[in-house]
């Protein structure tokens, strides 16, 4: 997809990175990344998908700016309170951005609309605050075939993974889901809400921009994905860690058992 002059002034800094380059830019371009969530993590990742070049941005929320978002959720001001967070996203990506589309989905993701929402795009990141909505998310993302970059903000610290489910690792084993790294949800009240323990704010701007990152390293393929890797991040000390984790023959997606395992899939109907 050719890039017109206009767009080859904008992101001049990254035609002259090796790794991404006219061909990395014109695959952002043509892309179409799905964002779950326009809160915390949504914002900073909006803004800097925006801001790369990404041709289509999918917007799923169905909450309306309050007051109290705006010490973190950048991406929305004082005058959009009220407003549905999608609509104002929209707005601040076409004035950061002519060339991207924006195209809001004014509704919550459940079981149920998932697969319907997540099958339109490329590729997903979730940035969502509830575990209900996160197993939705994977679980569509792996039947639809996507690849899925996920995060979550505790109060003071972070964690990031790449989801590649659908596929096999160099070592021919299928790659991990969400459920080999989260087998359930905590129990219900284990975990306090974002209103209730709070978070700091800047901290969402880390993350969501990490997230950004991750997208834009999936689209372009440059260095080494987040696939099995869960990266740690405290805010409390400044640290980043790596958790490794691995494919769980147990998890009901693709594992030994499921109707989507290798063994599954290459069994013969007849014996």
């Amino acid at each position: 997809m050719a890039l017109t002059s206009d767009e080859i002034d904008r992101y001049a800094r990254h035609l002259v990175l090796r790794d991404v380059g006219g061909p990395g830019q014109a695959k952002l371009k043509s892309s179409r990344v799905l964002v779950i969530g326009a809160g915390g993590l949504g914002a900073p990742l909006v803004q800097y998908l925006a801001a790369a070049g990404v041709g289509t941005i999918g917007l799923v929320d169905d909450d309306t700016v309050s007051l109290s978002n705006l010490q973190r959720q950048v991406i929305h001001g004082t005058p959009d309170i009220d407003s549905l967070k999608v609509d104002s996203a929209a707005q601040a990506i076409l004035r950061l951005n002519p060339h991207v589309t924006a195209e809001p989905h004014a509704v919550r993701l459940t079981p149920e609309n998932a697969r319907e929402l997540v099958r339109r795009y490329d590729i997903v990141a979730d940035g969502t605050d509830n575990f209900e909505t996160r197993y939705a998310v994977s679980d569509a993302c792996f039947h639809e075939r996507k690849p899925l970059v996920t995060a979550a903000l505790g109060q003071f610290d972070g964690s990031l993974t790449t989801i590649r489910a659908h596929e096999t690792g160099p070592d021919g084993r299928p790659n991990p889901t969400y459920r080999c790294v989260f087998p359930s949800p905590p129990p219900p009240g284990a975990i306090p809400t974002c209103a209730e323990a709070g978070v700091l704010g800047a901290l969402a701007g880390v993350m969501g921009s990490l997230m950004a990152m991750e997208v834009v390293r999936e689209i372009v393929g440059f260095g080494e994905g987040l696939v099995g890797r869960l990266l740690m991040v405290d805010a409390r000390s400044m640290r980043f860690d790596i958790i490794r984790y691995g494919w769980d023959e147990g998890n009901p997606l693709n594992g030994s058992g499921s109707a989507s395992s290798p063994t599954e899939r290459n069994a013969d109907p007849g014996s």
